[in-house]
């Protein structure tokens, strides 16, 4: 019962941590340091990515009309394919793709090299910067791009040249990247998030499945329990954060997360160097 209530947990941070931009990885390395699963290593590693799946889901309800392409006809009754659908699918392969390449080619190397606190810190700092500095130089201006289906393949491109960096970078944040590059080429906070929560669904089926594909799921009927709470917490989580965010962000700026960010990566810094050291 213990580690249910672990995994939980867990599914809490995740639920709120991957739709804010302020970095999943970074309070999973803080969370892990408080409250250890006692499960193998070999499921930690599928679990810390398979638990986003609930949080996934979450997305693909919230935005099925958005995401699913078949529609009926109100005039004739028939089926047909939306194209504005088809053509937001393939803006999101587009921006999907570089961090596809480089996870695929260099995953491992990556989690060896620069899944530690140093990175973490590090990224969430410069990134809570970098937010806060944009949206300063954004104030007053209005975006170009106002509606999802509005934004360009070139857009998109930059948006997945972001997501690359949080790909490379633990603690970079993936909606945080993201949206980032999206107000930075002149897209509406609206529509960045929107395209954020999107590009989510392919990258993490595919992140899920490489691990899956990497370590298989030959685990115990209590660790398939651990990772089955932690995926419905953060389905109901996900739900009710990504409905607060876009509540948020029609009013307000990101600056408050970036503030966050800084804190949070100073915290960090503390905590390993005077702490745990």
């Amino acid at each position: 019962m213990i580690e249910l209530l672990k995994a939980a947990l867990y599914g809490v941070v995740e639920g709120i941590t991957e739709w804010l931009p302020v970095s999943s990885t970074g309070h999973m390395i803080l969370l892990s340091e408080f409250v250890t699963l006692r499960v193998s290593d070999l499921f930690w590693q599928v679990f810390l990515v398979v638990i986003q799946l609930g949080a996934i889901l979450a997305v693909v309800i919230l935005y099925w009309k958005t995401i699913w392409p078949i529609r009926r006809s109100e005039a004739t009754g028939k089926l047909t394919i939306d194209r504005d659908t088809i053509s937001l699918w393939c803006k999101a392969i587009v921006a999907c793709l570089p961090a596809a390449v480089v996870g695929i080619l260099a995953d491992d190397w990556l989690d060896a090299h620069f899944y530690n606190w140093v990175v973490v810190s590090i990224m969430l700092i410069l990134v809570g910067v970098a937010f806060i500095l944009i949206e300063n130089r954004n104030a007053g201006k209005k975006p170009a791009t106002r509606r999802l289906r509005d934004l360009t393949y070139r857009e998109a491109l930059i948006i997945g040249l972001f997501q690359l960096i949080a790909a490379i970078f633990p603690g970079t944040s993936r909606s945080g990247a993201t949206i980032l590059g999206g107000i930075m080429t002149g897209v509406s906070r609206t529509v960045a998030a929107q395209f954020t929560f999107i590009l989510a669904i392919p990258v993490m089926f595919g992140a899920s499945l490489l691990k899956i594909i990497k370590y298989g799921l030959y685990f115990s009927g209590m660790e398939y329990a651990i990772l089955a709470v932690g995926m419905i917490v953060a389905f109901f989580v996900s739900v009710l954060v990504i409905r607060f965010l876009m509540s948020y962000i029609r009013r307000h700026d990101f600056k408050v997360f970036g503030w966050y960010r800084i804190l949070l990566g100073a915290v960090v810094i503390l905590y390993f160097v005077f702490v745990r050291r």
